[in-house]
């Protein structure tokens, strides 16, 4: 399992674009999480989404983001 995780919803527009940046970005593999499907995500994550999130750091990278921030995001962690 990647160690990066982008927080999302279904039909979100904004998380398009999040995937368009990472994309842009040339992040590593990452995987995505639906906040929809669990009522703990909801919670932390609610109209927080998209983020990016570093498991090995415990950091988080709320939207709006581009590909530079993107790009310091993952250079900070390693």
């Amino acid at each position: 399992m990647p160690d990066l995780i982008l927080y999302q919803r279904d039909y979100c527009h904004l998380c398009d674009l999040a995937l368009a940046v990472m994309a842009e970005a040339r992040a590593p593999d990452f995987d995505s999480q639906w906040v929809d499907d669990s009522v703990e995500l909801e919670a932390r994550y609610g109209v927080r989404v998209p983020v990016l999130r570093d498991n090995r750091t415990d950091r988080e990278l709320d939207w709006p983001f581009d590909a530079a921030a993107v790009r310091a995001f993952l250079a900070a962690t390693g």
